[in-house]
């Protein structure tokens, strides 16, 4: 009786897995249909980099008055020359100056190119009609 217990189960969970040795049907698994769904969104608008901080140059101004230019004092003194202060500049100091101003226009220009890129790119700025006139 007790070799009879374990034959009795190896033969009763044998029978199990002779089920699928005598299925002449192959297991085929469900398949269901793949769903694509594409959504386009415009990219977000990412800001262009700033221009350059415009840093001026200093520039050293000199006054030229009657005490300093003796041609000025001159014709001053013949009445030639009316009473009013002279501002004179070196040559580094103009060309200090001249920087400065081009600097300038350089960050006008870059900043007006950003404003037109962002009224050009947005969608939804609706043209102003009033601008034209």
């Amino acid at each position: 009786m007790k070799r009879l217990l374990p034959i009795s189960l190896f033969w009763v969970s044998g029978c199990s897995m002779l089920g699928g040795l005598f299925d002449r049907s192959p297991a085929v698994p469900e398949v269901r249909p793949v769903e694509v769904v594409t959504i386009t969104k415009p990219a977000p608008m990412s800001p262009p980099p700033l221009p350059e901080a415009v840093v001026p140059a200093e520039i050293e101004w000199r006054v030229l008055n009657p005490s300093i230019m003796r041609e000025y004092v001159e014709n001053y003194d013949e009445g030639d020359a009316p009473a009013m202060a002279y501002y004179g500049l070196t040559s580094q100091a103009y060309e200090n100056l001249s920087n400065n101003l081009a600097d300038i226009r350089r960050y006008i220009r870059q900043t007006l190119n950003i404003i037109k890129y962002y009224r050009d790119n947005d969608p939804t700025d609706e043209p102003d009609e009033t601008a034209e006139e």
